[in-house]
């Protein structure tokens, strides 16, 4: 706040300044010029030195203005985009299910940077036009109040002109942000997806796409640009018609001995004070529609509640023992009317290996992200240890799970800080024996640069086994209780998923985990399998009890691996379906 005022005083300082200077000039002109030479030269050379003066004041207050008040809307947006970032922390998968990251980014980026010079320069813009335009009128009303009525007769059409295209300013704006948007959207989706690009040769096919939508975003600005160029143009018609009005209706006043010519010098002088001010508020409007369409768009966002939160009593979640509940749970997503889970009851005991199969789209996943509360069940509850999920602070009952997914992110840098990612408070040594219990640390090591060996942008570097280990190290650094396994190996060749799946099961000793499956003969060990469909859990039991029932688990496995499918069997199932 202080900074604030201490921008505005200047700004008022150097506004009072360049009001006075036109007058020292018709002083000299007015006065000075009629005194006799010795005295004439001192006087001169007395307000010469006053202007002086006056000029390092001014641009002591516009250095300041300039730097610390760059300073201050830096700062602003500084905390703003900490606060939008933090927001986006709280927000669940199910919001950033519906957005694209380009927009997002726009919000945090471009949008921010508008906002703060809006509430930079817009009152300290707003306050030296004001001062300007009072004080120019009242300084002009007392040298020849008919001139000066002839000056600002402009004022209130000018005015109108602004008011009528500020209109149009603000819907063309707010267009082009969306546009704007877009763009940034569809950049970042080529860009993170080029290797799929190349690998389809479908460059041309993307220039076309991004085509349509620059071409969207140039007709934005061309319809921007219109409505600038009438504005614009408008406002400086004004101003020439300013100072013609000025020298015509003065030059009449001057052949009827009604205004002196230095007072006609002095009235061109201040035409630039009345002219500036609405150049300044020119620019403004354009600033302030550039900046409200931020602020809309920072506020859409930060008014957005988190649609989970911890509840006002939740407890920090110890160490758990691993028991997991469900109990009558349904989940369906937002905007849509048909259940993804429907009446869920299922009891995994501390330490047991579960496995989750079945057709894609029946909620193996929705399942198992409803434990760590990634979204929030319909109806029912889950329970971990005895307590249900939402009674406990969600940061400390992610701690106490563990999660390894197909598709794994790594982050710019190097190998170290990845695995770091599990613990951030991690000793080296301790990063090095996660990534042995991995079976990592002999491919890291064979790295040009080791653990310290760059990756690149989610891990190009490395290939799919790799990347996959190097995500089980991080989870084996965080030593979580509760282990979800999200078809980890689906996507690796057969050698890598062996390693891989050696890793897994090193990891998943002791703690109760759950493994959604692809591939069945990964899963033979598990304690339990369950066959889940779109009416919920069809079958249960272990690899041995599932295969004796004949069911579609034991087809499944068949299909899969045909060396078990014996003539009998073909005959049964004729018979069943």
């Amino acid at each position: 706040m202080g900074a604030f005022l201490w921008d505005m005083f200047f700004s008022i300082l150097g506004a009072a300044i360049m009001l006075v200077i036109p007058l020292i000039v018709r002083h000299i002109t007015h006065n000075v010029v009629y005194l006799e030479a010795g005295e004439a030269r001192r006087e001169i050379i007395r307000l010469g030195i006053l202007s002086l003066i006056l000029i390092v004041i001014e641009y002591g207050c516009n250095f300041w203005t300039t730097y610390y008040g760059h300073r201050m809307s830096s700062r602003m947006e500084y905390d703003m985009r900490a606060e939008l970032f933090a927001h986006y922390q709280k927000l669940s998968f199910s919001f950033f299910d519906d957005q694209k990251v380009g927009h997002l980014m726009s919000r945090v980026t471009t949008d921010l940077f508008d906002i703060s010079e809006l509430f930079h320069h817009g009152p300290e813009d707003l306050v030296i036009s004001v001062i300007k335009l009072v004080g120019s009128f009242t300084i002009l009303f007392f040298i020849n109040w008919r001139l000066a009525l002839v000056a600002f007769i402009l004022v209130p059409p000018m005015t109108l002109y602004a008011i009528k295209l500020n209109k149009r300013m603000k819907i063309v704006y707010k267009r082009n942000r969306k546009k704007i948007a877009e763009i940034n959207g569809q950049i970042e989706e080529n860009l993170s997806g080029i290797r799929v690009v190349k690998s389809f040769a479908n460059e041309e096919v993307e220039k076309k796409k991004f085509k349509v939508g620059n071409d969207g975003f140039l007709e934005s600005k061309r319809q921007n640009y219109l409505v600038m160029a009438q504005y614009q143009s408008g406002i400086n018609g004004f101003t020439t018609l300013l100072n013609v009005l000025v020298v015509i209706v003065g030059a009449f006043l001057i052949t009827e001995n009604k205004l002196p010519v230095t007072d006609l010098v002095t009235f061109l002088l201040y035409v630039g004070n009345v002219t500036e001010p609405i150049r300044k508020l020119v620019a403004f409007t354009e600033q302030y529609q550039n900046g409200m369409s931020g602020f809309e768009r920072f506020y859409e966002i930060i008014n957005i509640h988190p649609d989970i939160e911890d509840s006002p009593n939740a407890v920090e979640a110890h160490r758990f023992e691993g028991k997991i509940s469900f109990r009558d749970v349904s989940f369906r997503y937002e905007n849509t009317l048909q259940d993804v889970l429907a009446h869920v009851d299922l009891e995994i005991e501390p330490g047991e290996y579960v496995a989750l199969i079945g057709p894609s789209g029946v909620g193996k996943t929705t399942l198992c992200s409803l434990i760590p509360r990634f979204y929030e069940v319909s109806s029912g509850a889950i329970l971990v240890d005895g307590r249900d999920v939402r009674d406990y602070t969600q940061k400390s009952l992610r701690r106490n799970i563990g999660i390894v997914q197909q598709d794994v992110y790594l982050f710019s840098g190097d190998v170290m800080e990845n695995i770091r990612y599990g613990r951030p408070d991690a000793t080296d040594e301790e990063i090095i024996l996660a990534a042995k219990q991995a079976n990592a640390h002999d491919f890291i090591m064979s790295l040009p640069e080791g653990y310290h060996t760059d990756i690149g942008q989610r891990g190009v570097k490395l290939s799919g086994g790799q990347k996959q280990r190097i995500s089980i190290a991080r989870v084996f650094l965080k030593n979580p209780p509760i282990l979800i396994f999200d078809e980890a190996t689906s996507s690796l060749d057969n050698k890598s998923e062996k390693v891989v799946q050696k890793s897994l099961e090193a990891l998943a000793q002791n703690r109760t985990t759950l493994v959604i499956a692809h591939r069945l003969s990964t899963i033979r060990s598990a304690s339990r399998i369950l066959v889940l469909s779109e009416d919920g859990i069809d079958e249960e039991g272990t690899h041995e009890e599932l295969m004796e029932k004949n069911g579609v688990y034991a087809m499944l496995y068949r299909l899969q691996f045909p060396e078990f499918l014996e003539e009998t069997d073909d005959i049964e199932y004729a018979h069943a379906n």
